[in-house]
C-alpha cells in the first residue's frame, strides 16, 4: 500500500472574508475539521501536520486523539514559508506527503486517494479542472481588452497537490535561493523545470475566501 504524509495549510488570517472562515460552521462542522477528516479517514495518511494557531488546532482536535498522528506547527507570513513549516515537521517515512488548504472542504476522499495514486507514479501530481468560462484581460479600470485567450489547455489549480518527499523538499530549497515567492506547490517545482501531472476532479471543489463562498458550499455539500 502507499504511505503518504499530509500537511493542511490553515494559518491564514481570513482577511478577504472578514471572518474566521476556517472556523466557520459548514453544516454545523467547522470548515477546517472537514478537511482534517478527508485525511484522517483515508487508509493512505500515515501522519498530518496541521499548519495553524495553537488556539485554532485546540478547537478543531477538541481532545481528540485519533488513529492518524496529527501534530501542529506554526505558519509563516507567507503561504510557502507554511508549507515549508509543515515540510520540517514531518516525522514519519512516507516517501509522499500531500498539501492542502484547510480552506477547501468539500474534498472527497476518492479524489484525493486518486491524487496520492498519481504521485506514486509521476512524482508529482496535483487537484485541477479544465477552465470552462470565457476569459478576458482587464485593464486598472476594469474595462475588457480585446483580446482572445485560448482556454483550450487551461487548468484551475486546486489542492491536494501530492509530491515526492525529497522532490518538494528540493523545490522549495529553490525557491528560497532565488528568493521568488510561490502560491502553490506546483509553481515550486515549475521554478526547477519540473512539470506535474493534473489529476482531474470531478466534483466541486472550492477554496471559501470570500462570504458568498461559505454559502455555496454549503449548497454545493447538500447536492454532492
Amino acid at each position: 500500500m502507499i504511505d503518504c504524509s499530509a500537511i493542511i495549510v490553515a494559518a491564514g488570517s481570513s482577511r478577504r472574508a472578514g471572518f474566521d472562515k476556517l472556523m466557520a460552521l459548514l453544516d454545523g462542522t467547522c470548515v477546517l475539521r472537514r478537511s482534517l477528516e478527508v485525511f484522517l479517514e483515508c487508509p493512505l495518511i500515515r501522519e498530518v501536520v496541521l499548519v495553524c494557531p495553537e488556539d485554532r488546532f485546540v478547537r478543531v482536535m477538541e481532545g481528540e486523539r485519533p488513529g492518524v498522528p496529527v501534530r501542529r506547527v506554526d505558519g509563516g507570513r507567507e503561504r510557502c514559508f507554511s508549507v515549508l513549516a509543515g515540510l520540517s515537521a514531518l516525522q514519519g517515512e512516507s516517501p509522499l506527503v500531500a498539501i492542502h488548504d484547510g480552506a477547501r472542504p468539500l474534498l472527497r476522499q476518492e479524489h484525493l486517494m486518486n491524487c496520492i495514486e498519481a504521485a506514486s507514479v509521476h512524482g508529482a501530481a496535483a487537484s485541477a479542472h479544465p477552465v470552462v468560462d470565457t476569459l478576458k484581460r482587464a485593464d486598472d479600470a476594469h474595462f475588457s481588452q480585446a483580446e482572445f485567450i485560448d482556454r483550450e489547455h487551461l487548468w484551475a489549480m486546486e489542492t491536494p497537490q501530492v509530491f515526492d518527499v525529497a522532490l518538494i523538499r528540493e523545490a522549495y530549497r529553490h525557491v528560497l535561493e532565488t528568493g521568488d515567492l510561490v502560491t502553490d506547490e506546483v509553481s515550486a517545482l515549475e521554478h526547477m523545470g519540473r512539470a506535474t501531472f493534473l489529476v482531474q476532479n470531478p466534483w466541486p471543489n472550492p477554496k471559501i475566501t470570500l462570504p458568498g463562498d461559505l454559502a455555496m458550499a454549503t449548497a454545493l455539500r447538500a447536492m454532492i
